[in-house]
């Protein structure tokens, strides 16, 4: 039998090598080739598939009526705000995350829920059906009207999904499956885009919402190729730590809705069940007021939530002082201290510099810039901030405060969760006053910090 043909795909662009290298030719990018087999024969798209793609007119974008999409919700609230408001009809959903991190039971929990109103099917390739209704014991749902078939092979789950014709369909999960047309193994990067894009015109002609779980890299990303996240509307990703009860589902992209939403949950017995009051998770309890703490208002998506920033700075015993950030830019730490020692006068150059976002939570936003000078400086003079006190604002290397967006929704948050004095950006400040909130607002670096010290 003669020897396969194979080439080299990068998983990045989806460009072929003849032969492996450390870099794709055609994206530049670096360790992202993978041997895959030359798929020979046949063309999977020839006329027996063209009654699949009929051409569609050609329309003026004034003529197409432009409707909102009609949503149904999956009965975990959490889940509906990270999608956008619910599940769209024909909409293609992607949701990966660490092993163990609870993909399968949110999804079970939530196919269970809407088995009572729509018909729901769960195709599972990783475990069997016993081992779905165990679980399914374990969290107590109720999930007699769903449907399930353990299968990996792309042609009988299509059949499957022409016979039953459900709403809603889990496809759990996406590496796992294969196509018949193809010789490559499960998993690989032909595979992975072949079964992706079959399952994706399937949900799009018969409008059957399918939720597909992918598996991630050591480093994080969804492992196979890049355009595994082109080809769904929706793509999710879980965080958290496994040895922690807490779980957070990252919207990345959404077609239907807003990015960069966040839905926070807790791993209980029971299954995964939704925090109504997330900035909780995310404020340690003092007794008294303690140095290098700052309450910040970070804005995820639409959800303002509130974070301690907690600052450590040490006498550095080494040639070159440490800096070290978690949960916050590493890079922006740097720049931040440049700018306080020449806006301020404060120096740090001698000092090693911790900074933490306190329950795992990572933030991207150059809102928190305010809030990790304010904990840096508490900590350096051993002074704790003022009881009450909640800070946003960017800092530019000019050492001014750069307004913030949302920023009503975030001082109403504050004043809900009763925070009494507000240090803010100037442009950020309310028109009316926010009852219960004393609202500082300052320009400057250097003013910010007087006026904290006035407070001590």
């Amino acid at each position: 039998m003669a020897k396969a043909k194979t080439n080299y795909t990068c998983t990045e662009c989806g460009g072929t090598s003849n032969k492996w290298g450390g870099q794709c030719p055609s994206c530049n990018a670096w360790n992202t080739l993978v041997e895959s087999i030359i798929e020979t024969g046949s063309n999977r798209y020839s006329v027996q598939h063209q009654g699949l793609a009929q051409s569609a007119p050609v329309l003026s974008l004034a003529d197409i009526e432009a409707i909102d999409v009609p949503r149904f919700g999956t009965g975990i609230e959490e889940f509906d705000r990270v999608l956008g408001g619910g599940l769209v009809a024909g909409g293609v959903v992607l949701i990966g995350g660490d092993p163990g991190i609870g993909k399968s039971t949110l999804l079970l929990q939530a196919l269970a829920n809407l088995s009572k109103i729509k018909k729901v099917l769960y195709v599972s390739g990783e475990e069997s059906g016993a081992q779905i209704a165990l679980r399914a014991k374990r969290l107590a749902v109720d999930a007699k009207d769903l449907k399930l078939q353990a299968e990996i092979q792309l042609e009988k789950i299509l059949n499957t999904l022409a016979e039953h014709k459900p709403d809603v369909a889990v496809i759990d999960s996406i590496q796992t499956v294969y196509s018949d047309a193809l010789s490559s193994a499960p998993g690989s990067v032909a595979q992975v885009r072949e079964c992706a894009a079959q399952l994706t015109r399937v949900a799009k002609q018969t409008g059957i919402t399918i939720i597909m779980v992918g598996h991630v890299t050591k480093e994080g990303a969804l492992a196979g190729p890049r355009v595994l996240e082109h080809i769904v509307d929706t793509v999710l990703y879980f965080e958290g730590d496994t040895h922690s009860s807490f779980r957070l589902v990252r919207a990345i992209k959404n077609r239907f809705g807003a990015v960069n939403e966040l839905g926070v949950f807790a791993m209980t017995e029971k299954g995964l069940k939704g925090v109504s009051n997330p900035s909780a998770l995310f404020l340690s309890q003092h007794d008294t007021p303690v140095p290098g703490a700052c309450v910040m208002v970070t804005q995820e998506g639409t959800r303002p939530l509130l974070v301690e920033i907690q600052a450590l700075v040490d006498t550095s015993h080494l040639p070159n002082a440490r800096r070290l950030s978690v949960g916050l830019e590493q890079n922006r730490l740097a720049m931040l201290l440049a700018v306080l020692h020449r806006h301020a006068g404060i120096a740090a150059f001698d000092q090693d510099v911790f900074i933490n976002a306190v329950g795992g939570v990572k933030i991207t936003e150059p809102a928190a810039d305010l809030a990790v000078l304010l904990a840096i400086h508490s900590s350096m003079r051993s002074k704790p901030l003022p009881r009450g006190l909640v800070v946003f604002g960017e800092v530019g290397l000019a050492g001014e405060i750069r307004p913030a967006p949302r920023g009503q929704e975030r001082l109403r948050e504050a004043a809900k969760l009763g925070f009494s004095i507000a240090l803010i950006p100037k442009a950020n400040a309310p028109k009316q006053k926010i009852e219960g909130l004393t609202v500082i607002a300052v320009e400057r670096i250097d003013e910010a910090l007087n006026r904290v010290r006035e407070y001590e």
